[in-house]
């Protein structure tokens, strides 16, 4: 399936849309305000160790401390082969590999999230275009997405050949080192060896906590990460974001460069292929599929759930077969929508209840088919006893909702209100409690418009036996500004 990748440039914010077939698969947007610090290497200032929870808090100059677990801190593999990082039986207690005000050079592998700070790791990796590098390892890893068992022996063997025995570190081959030169290989294990020393220079001459390395901006990795064999163009709708992008490329990633295309249309790009559409769509809790039926997102701090409803499918023969029809298509659909939305986490699908075993298992099939396009590391179970299929998707950076969205300040996410007969109740309740506390002449009673609309005509009655038992006038004002649930006592 051939790919197009679409960059929409603006001063402040920059939007990647990954198409295939015409319709949206991913979507990435970074902007200057809050970059992605995945990759970004700190020298770091150890700030608390929690021995309870085998972790320490890292300043590495950001709005929030960072966070390290025991089981990122590298450790030089031992003779039997076992790795501390990895939680071997050698692993050290945490207490005992750090201390307080200890200078620790850190790479961020996961961005903050809500209110969790950056994860970090002591293994550094750099990624290139055909390799990653592993300055503190020695072996050469074949990336798990090449399954040709000779190609990746042989791609072992090339890249050792390349390697002088007395440099130090390893290598990770990427997918798109399958079919590349010997030269390429070279080029990119010069250009990431002296990455690495310049990082290391600048880490002996720089205090904690500051900054040694910045991640490449997201249309500079989209040539690096984001192209595959699959890609047939990438098209970019600024002139000049499109010339850096072919200086790099010629640099750093020739393969990429016959790709690049400058779109110079009238029409905005994204509006041009539906893809401001389908931003929209990806906000929303429900997605129609096209046999009429219907998925419900929701998205809470803990997991995502996903309900699958008939709508207004009728199946051709029986109820059971418009069912499995609409699981079907809705295994698809979520798989993209995962992408899409960027979800991550625990997520639990709730596919309409089969009665036959066949039926389970040729959409759980669909679904994992469907799934195998996802570049992110992700592990799905079975149906449960309730019929429900649990999955967990890798979260490295927030959800589309979460980058372009916030809570509702009216009803703070929870995604309903009060009516305006519970907020009166409660005002009348806070009338009460005051009067009780405060000798006032009179209290003012301010709220939405709705609330003192019933103050004034069904609960009226309530609220002259309320002033009679208090002994004291109460006044209502209507204010258009205020929330449905908003509402002060004035004490005059």
């Amino acid at each position: 399936m051939s790919e197009e990748i679409l960059i929409n440039f603006s001063p402040l914010e920059t939007r990647v849309a990954i198409m295939a077939q015409g319709v949206v698969q991913e979507l990435h947007i970074e902007r200057a305000t809050s970059l992605g610090l995945v990759g970004n290497i700190y020298l770091g200032k150890v700030s608390r160790i929690l021995p309870g929870m085998q972790s320490a808090f890292i300043g590495v100059g950001l709005e929030r401390t960072a966070f390290l677990h025991v089981a990122d801190i590298w450790q030089p593999r031992e003779a039997n082969g076992e790795h501390g990082h990895e939680g071997g039986g050698g692993q050290k207690p945490i207490e005992k590999m750090l201390a307080e005000g200890q200078s620790l050079m850190v790479q961020v592998v996961k961005d903050p999230l809500g209110s969790k700070g950056a994860r970090l790791s002591t293994q550094i990796s750099l990624a290139g275009r055909m390799l990653v590098y592993l300055p503190h390892e020695k072996h050469i890893g074949i990336s798990q997405r090449i399954e040709d068992e000779a190609g990746r022996e042989s791609l072992r063997s090339r890249l050792a050949s390349l390697v002088p025995e007395d440099e130090e570190g390893g290598f990770i081959v990427r997918t798109m080192a399958e079919n590349a030169s010997d030269e390429e290989l070279t080029n990119d294990i010069a250009y990431l060896r002296k990455l690495w020393r310049d990082i290391r220079d600048r880490a002996k001459i720089s205090g904690a906590p500051s900054p040694l390395y910045l991640e490449l901006n997201l249309a500079h990795r989209v040539l690096r990460d984001l192209v595959n064999p699959e890609t047939a163009r990438i098209v970019a709708d600024s002139k000049n974001d499109f010339q850096r992008l072919q200086k790099f490329a010629a640099e750093y990633t020739p393969m990429v460069q016959p790709l690049l295309e400058h779109y110079a249309g009238q029409r905005p790009l994204f509006e041009l292929y539906g893809v401001e559409d389908e931003i929209e769509k990806a906000l929303s809790r429900r997605v129609d599929l096209k046999s009429g039926g219907y998925l419900i997102f929701d998205q809470n701090e803990a997991m995502t759930t996903i309900d699958v409803n008939t709508g207004g499918f009728v199946g051709v023969r029986n109820f059971d077969d418009t069912i499995f029809k609409t699981n079907l298509e809705a295994a698809q659909s979520i798989a993209r929508q995962l992408r899409v939305r960027n979800l991550g986490g625990i997520i639990i699908v709730d596919f309409i209840d089969m009665e036959t075993r066949e039926h389970r298992e040729a959409v759980l099939a669909e679904f994992n088919k469907a799934l195998a396009r996802d570049h992110t590391r992700l592990t799905v179970n079975g149906f449960t006893a309730l019929g429900l299929v649990e999955m967990t998707r890798k979260r490295t950076r927030e959800s589309l909702a979460h980058v372009l969205c916030e809570p509702c300040p009216t009803c703070a996410g929870r995604g309903e209100v009060k009516t305006a007969r519970t907020v009166a109740y409660e005002i009348l309740r806070e009338l009460l409690r005051e009067a009780r506390q405060f000798d006032a002449r009179e209290y003012r009673v301010l709220a939405g418009p709705a609330v003192i609309d019933l103050l004034l005509d069904e609960e009226s009655q309530a609220l002259a036996m309320l002033s009679d038992e208090i002994g004291k006038p109460v006044s209502l004002q209507a204010e258009t500004s205020y929330a449905a649930e908003q509402y002060d006592i004035v004490l005059m």
